[in-house]
């Protein structure tokens, strides 16, 4: 009989198009380079037949073996469970619209109260700018794998490589939760791989300064004109957070301001791991959101829209800032976390103090709950030796690229 163990490690031995394990009264795994699918063999008036039980592991083993006896029961009570399964189908069918679109709507509508907001309204428009117009008028059970590669290589044409890679995502997606409700058979994303019909990814590197460079940087942020975004600037490269993190930050997130451990805490809904993460705040970062207060207030967003002060500021307000200060091409929001990181490892920091505060591992929720308050105290003192080394890189008083190595990080 079969485990789950070997279900998840199971592989199409090179050479072959697909292997059968079984696992008991005729339950069986067929295992495919593209996909891994439960059928159940079983003779119906002296013909043998197969049932499409699902696709694993979105179906697993207990539940294959689950759906695997309740066909028994309908084949024992003289009925061939492969013709009951049409019937479903087709009464549930009738009972609701079947084309793509209308599937697609109720899955969102099932999916999105689980994502943020704004990752929930990007998925929508495009689904309906991209993916609609070419196969949400099709009854979802008759959409085949050509017409989503189709769909995708019309997006590549359009030089959206990324949105192209994405739809054919959605896609999928709305096509597992119709097999999981026995709206459809199969997913036919399944067997697209984006790899096999799109152009490869190119590696996305973003520009940041070396470090030589980045006193003239510091000075030049501090002698900008616009208030909200010097400060947006300073705060980025004090804590080193993603761009969209720094300007959703709502001022109920951070905490003790007025004490000595001052924290940041980012919602599991605004971090792209979508685990809690943490930002210990150095004395320097506390100066900004002070400074901050006095402009605006400590209520709502820290840096609103300059049209709609109930929208964060545009991603593209620091970009900009940054070529109007002469460093066009040569660095970017995201460039403070290269340099970050960069310089924290030459100052001696240990590696996973660095990751964790850059909120780059990938954490299942038992490992998250774990892992997102590790080393806080530790990392409390780097973010402050942190803030202190630009200071001294601003005023001149280190110069850069003689790191001083923090011979302590360790202990």
């Amino acid at each position: 009989m079969l485990t789950d163990p070997k279900c998840r490690n199971a592989k199409c031995p090179a050479g072959t198009t697909r292997v059968r394990l079984a696992d008991a009264e005729g339950l069986y795994l067929e295992v495919s380079p593209l996909s891994k699918r439960w059928f159940w063999k079983y003779r119906f008036q002296g013909k043998e037949k197969r049932l499409a039980l699902g696709i694993y592991p979105a179906v697993g083993l207990a539940a294959a073996r689950a759906a695997r006896d309740d066909a028994r029961n309908t084949l024992k009570a003289g009925t061939d469970p492969v013709a009951a399964k049409q019937q479903r189908q087709r009464l549930a069918r009738e009972q609701a619209d079947n084309t793509f679109v209308a599937v697609a709507r109720r899955w969102y509508a099932h999916w999105s109260p689980a994502q943020s907001a704004r990752h929930a309204e990007y998925v929508r428009r495009r689904l309906e700018a991209d993916v609609y117009p070419e196969i949400g008028d099709r009854p979802i059970g008759e959409i085949t794998a050509r017409e989503l590669v189709a769909l995708a290589e019309k997006i590549q044409e359009r030089e959206a490589l990324e949105l192209a890679r994405r739809s054919l995502q959605y896609a999928g997606q709305v096509f597992r939760w119709a097999v999981a409700r026995d709206l459809v058979d199969r997913n036919p994303a399944a067997d697209v791989k984006p790899r096999d019909v799109l152009k490869p990814r190119e590696k996305r590197n973003y520009a940041r300064l070396p470090i030589k460079d980045v006193p003239e940087l510091l000075r030049k942020i501090e002698a900008y004109q616009g208030a909200y975004t010097r400060l947006a600037m300073k705060l980025m490269a004090l804590t080193f957070v993603r761009t969209g993190e720094l300007i959703g930050a709502h001022w109920d997130e951070f905490e003790n301001l007025d004490g000595d451990a001052a924290l940041w805490r980012i919602p599991a809904a605004r971090m792209k791991m979508k685990t809690e993460h943490l930002v210990p705040l150095s004395q320097q970062a506390v100066d900004v959101l002070h400074s901050l207060y006095e402009i605006r207030g400590r209520s709502g967003l820290l840096f609103v829209g300059e049209r709609n002060h109930e929208k964060p500021m545009s991603n593209n307000t620091i970009l900009k800032a940054l070529e109007r200060m002469g460093f066009k091409g040569r660095m970017t929001g995201h460039g403070f976390r290269g340099v970050a990181s960069t310089e924290l490892h030459e100052m001696g920091f240990p590696h996973e103090w660095i990751e964790l505060q850059l909120a780059h591992q990938e954490r299942d929720q038992v490992a998250a709950a774990y892992n997102y308050a590790s080393y806080l105290q530790q990392r409390r003192k780097m973010m402050q030796a942190w803030a202190d080394r630009l200071d001294a890189l601003r005023q001149g008083t280190e110069r850069a690229g003689n790191v001083v190595p923090m011979k302590a990080a360790r202990s």
